[in-house]
């Protein structure tokens, strides 16, 4: 496992070469964002983590690895578009949160392809012990590669997220993190593995493992 781990991560670093830019030597202006994070007690955290600091980054990007049972997958993560959403994603990160977790739900029918991922327990089921507003205009779509919060109704963002792996006909209720950079063909072999629903919306026939998520 160590072995295939580190080969993986290289594969992630390989990938993503080409794609990271260098930072300016000029000092540049840092906004920021208010972030409003209420604890929610009746859905206690299904992991040690501390609620995110009220202030967050709104510029640039940062880019999150992933390493899985079925390959890595880069996300390049806009501040700008959703500051709290990507500060606190990246508090959870930093958290490990994510290590050694599972996707619980896949689905790949003619409305909806996503991985959905984030909740500890089971689907929907095991969050971060708190929730904040969402970060969304009305415009919002979520083509091919698209990553996302998940959530179960307005302002119940959390830990839970979804990766888009052919496209997603849904209201823009859902706020944009940012979109796969590397690594697209990792969600192509879970979606070939399955779907244990004949619906095609369900638990993946096989397990799908997140191992490491870590920020550069």
């Amino acid at each position: 496992m160590k072995r295939s781990l580190t080969a993986l991560i290289a594969a992630v670093l390989v990938a993503t070469t080409l794609t990271t830019t260098t930072a300016s030597a000029a000092p540049v202006s840092k906004p920021v964002a208010k972030c409003e994070f209420t604890p929610t007690p009746e859905n206690p955290a299904a992991k040690p983590v501390r609620i995110p600091s009220p202030v967050a980054r709104a510029k640039g990007t940062v880019d999150v690895y992933f390493v899985t049972n079925y390959g890595p997958f880069v996300v390049r993560m806009d501040r700008a578009n959703a500051p709290c959403g990507v500060h606190n994603f990246v508090h959870l990160v930093k958290s490990r949160f994510y290590d050694a977790t599972q996707c619980f739900r896949l689905t790949n029918s003619a409305r909806l392809g996503v991985l959905q991922c984030g909740d500890i327990y089971r689907q929907e089921e095991g969050g971060p012990g708190y929730k904040f507003p969402d970060e969304v205009t009305g415009q919002e779509t979520y083509p091919r590669g698209t990553v996302a919060y998940g959530n179960q109704g307005p302002g119940t963002n959390g830990s839970e997220f979804f990766v888009v792996h052919s496209f997603a006909n849904i209201a823009p209720n859902y706020t944009v993190l940012g979109h796969v950079i590397a690594g697209m063909s990792t969600f192509d072999r879970m979606v070939a593995a399955g779907i244990a629903d004949p619906d095609q919306d369900g638990p993946p026939a096989k397990p799908i493992r997140i191992y490491k998520v870590w920020t550069r």
